[in-house]
């Protein structure tokens, strides 16, 4: 596995050209989906593999959200795809779009609103039931206007089908966690359900949350609480596909007193066999819990981390520092091995049931140029 990966970057008539043609990657190197600089840089991508092992990324430019895909195992992409424009679109410090796929659709998931920047709000769901060629107009999932105004949500798929959204909601003042359920690719969706609200008043406001379905179809909701001048993760479940959310459980043994938002919300995973993962922050330490443990391990030094869960184990990323080297922590391995060493963002999925190829896709870093990176780190 590559110790970095590196940006070439050609004179113009060499870029343009590469711009027709199809990505390539071989032998489990990293493969570079789009790259630019000077306020058009690809941010905040996101992977979802589907039950056929096809793999499905997406990123935004600007106020656009571009998605590609690869039907032979990553070892090429088909060109870009722009969907539909999310005006003021939240993008950056894992804000960003989401994506699920489903036997029905694929669907996306971003917040923008008239003027963005926190003033206003909406998450919106697109669809394509056409294998990404076709999307379409935008939807709201937030059932009070600009209550998703904070920029910050998760989304995932679950065995039947059916999809979760969940964000940091203030329609009531204060940031809590809700969420939405759609049992028809992201078409519509149900009516807002509170997942948590804080008894000290806002959960960590700046921390994104993140969703994951169990092989039973059970929804768990992961985020960072904000309880009593500690900033720990929680998480709370749901075994009626969403209607109602049970108590809040407190992940991990230890405590972080903090007085601000780290702007790290950690993610969520679950296997076929039920089993559930969490990998969040503390401090300057990552740390992973399995099965809803109490008792927690640590992986390393780092931040922004994420986890995709399969029958053999999770597969973990983060990073030493943003900006710096991206760590992976394989089932089976006694310490991380290095991805790359100028990362932003990372995140990991696995295919339905923890089944198909395990794929990481994160930013490359190289002065103020940006890459969207995708790799796939198992193939089967």
């Amino acid at each position: 596995m590559p110790k970095s990966f590196r940006f070439q970057y050609w004179f113009l008539s060499v870029i343009v050209i590469a711009a027709f043609a199809p990505a390539f990657a071989s032998g489990g190197e990293p493969v570079e989906l789009a790259h630019g600089a000077s306020g058009h840089e690809p941010k905040q991508p996101q992977v979802a593999v589907g039950a056929d092992g096809a793999i499905h990324v997406i990123y935004g430019v600007g106020n656009v959200i571009r998605y590609q895909r690869s039907d032979q195992g990553g070892t090429t992409f088909t060109e870009p795809v722009s969907l539909p424009t999310i005006n003021a679109m939240s993008l950056g410090m894992r804000r960003g779009p989401r994506i699920a796929v489903t036997d029905k659709a694929i669907c996306v998931t971003a917040i923008g609103g008239k003027q963005g920047k926190g003033r206003d709000g909406d998450l919106l769901a697109t669809r394509s039931t056409d294998g990404g060629k076709t999307w379409t107009r935008p939807t709201p999932v937030n059932d009070v206007e600009a209550a998703a105004r904070e920029g910050l949500h998760g989304m995932a798929a679950g065995p039947r089908g059916d999809l979760c959204c969940v964000w940091l909601d203030l329609r009531n003042g204060e940031t809590e966690v809700m969420a939405s359920t759609s049992a028809d690719g992201g078409a519509t969706w149900t009516k807002n359900v509170l997942v948590y609200a804080s008894p000290y008043g806002s959960v960590c406001e700046c921390c994104h949350p993140s969703v994951a379905y169990d092989g039973q179809g059970r929804i768990h909701v992961l985020w960072r609480n904000s309880l009593g001048g500690a900033r720990d993760m929680y998480v709370a479940s749901s075994a009626n596909g969403g209607t109602t959310f049970g108590a809040a459980m407190k992940l991990g043994s230890g405590t972080w007193p903090l007085d601000a938002c780290p702007m790290d919300g950690g993610a969520i995973a679950a296997a076929n066999a039920g089993k559930l993962a969490a990998v969040w922050r503390r401090e300057n330490d990552i740390y992973l819990t399995l099965g809803g443990q109490h008792r927690e391990q640590r992986l390393g030094v780092g931040e922004q981390p994420w986890i995709a869960m399969t029958d053999e184990g999770p597969f973990a990323t983060w990073l030493k520092k943003r900006g710096g080297t991206l760590f992976l922590q394989s089932p089976g391995n006694g310490s991380p091995s290095e991805l790359a060493a100028h990362a932003a963002d990372p995140t990991i999925a696995a295919g339905p049931k923890g089944m198909g190829p395990v794929v990481a896709v994160w930013e490359a870093r190289h002065g103020q140029h940006s890459a969207i990176a995708c790799q796939v780190i198992r193939e089967r």
